[in-house]
């Protein structure tokens, strides 16, 4: 990938997302909000239960700050960078609102990273890295910021799970944007107007997107030295996610059948969540 072109991609997504931080606020959000908004999430609540207090972790791409400021809730030093100087600054607002401490806020380009090697505890990476021009150049930088033991957490559009989002993408710019409320999301009475329309423009909207399969992110894995742990939604056939999953013990990978059929069954089941998945990976001590 030229200079060039990751220079124009990037120009067009950071006016992007200087228009439209995602993900928003509502009006009222306080950090008891953001805990309960996690505890409605499997995901979100396994992930502070498991990941241990007094840590050091990387939050690359952080948006508007909503991950890194929870995962800061528990005693854990979060990182969060992001070249959206508005998408920061409503992070900074919070932050500085709720007088919180163990969160800061640095505005960075993830291929100009001024970060030292293997710093983190743990790295997280996600929804970013498929709006750049080179994903896995990307990865490749973030993935040297890992500790030795540590851990990077990748989230990513996959190309199967995009599949039903992209059938809607076509038709709402044929009927020029109408109809909005056929998006799971759009349709959900507990958010309000500004999150929903943050959404679709994220979704339907945006200048530039990639998607990858799982196959691609474990080759990303081995060839940067990263042991595969796990994944949400799971890759294996029939091995769903649990209240009871240790998110970083490993699990084996399956084959490539296994993900084959995982990944069809996601253009049904995560078509409303924008077909995003995510890989655990982690850098041998």
């Amino acid at each position: 990938m030229s200079v060039d072109q990751l220079t124009q991609v990037g120009q067009q997504v950071r006016r992007f997302y200087e228009e439209c931080s995602f993900p928003g606020y509502e009006a009222f959000d306080t950090p008891s909000d953001l805990v309960e908004k996690a505890r409605r999430g499997l995901y979100a609540n396994l992930l502070d239960e498991q990941l241990p207090l007094g840590i050091t972790i990387l939050d690359a791409g952080c948006g508007t700050g909503q991950l890194a400021t929870f995962l800061s809730l528990t005693n854990r030093r979060v990182v969060g960078i992001d070249f959206s100087f508005n998408s920061l600054k409503r992070g900074q607002d919070f932050k500085q609102r709720f007088g919180l401490k163990d969160v800061r806020f640095v505005q960075m380009n993830l291929f100009h990273l001024g970060l030292r090697e293997e710093s983190f505890d743990y790295v997280f990476c996600n929804g970013v890295l498929h709006h750049t021009a080179d994903a896995y150049q990307g990865f490749q930088a973030l993935s040297r910021l890992v500790k030795k033991g540590g851990y990077f957490i990748l989230g990513l559009y996959n190309t199967y799970g995009r599949v039903m989002l992209n059938f809607r993408k076509v038709f709402f710019r044929l009927i020029n944007g109408k109809l909005r409320r056929l998006d799971f999301f759009v349709r959900q009475r507990s958010l309000g107007e500004q999150k929903k329309q943050i959404w679709y423009m994220d979704q339907y909207e945006h200048p530039h997107e990639d998607a990858f399969s799982v196959d691609e992110v474990l080759g990303w894995f081995a060839r940067n030295g990263l042991q595969y742990v796990n994944a949400v939604p799971k890759i294996t056939f029939a091995e769903p996610l649990t209240a009871a999953e240790r998110l970083f013990e490993p699990r084996r990978p399956g084959t490539t059948f296994d993900h084959l059929l995982c990944q069809l069954g996601w253009i049904f089941t995560k078509g409303h969540e924008g077909g995003f998945f995510i890989m655990i990976g982690r850098k041998p001590a």
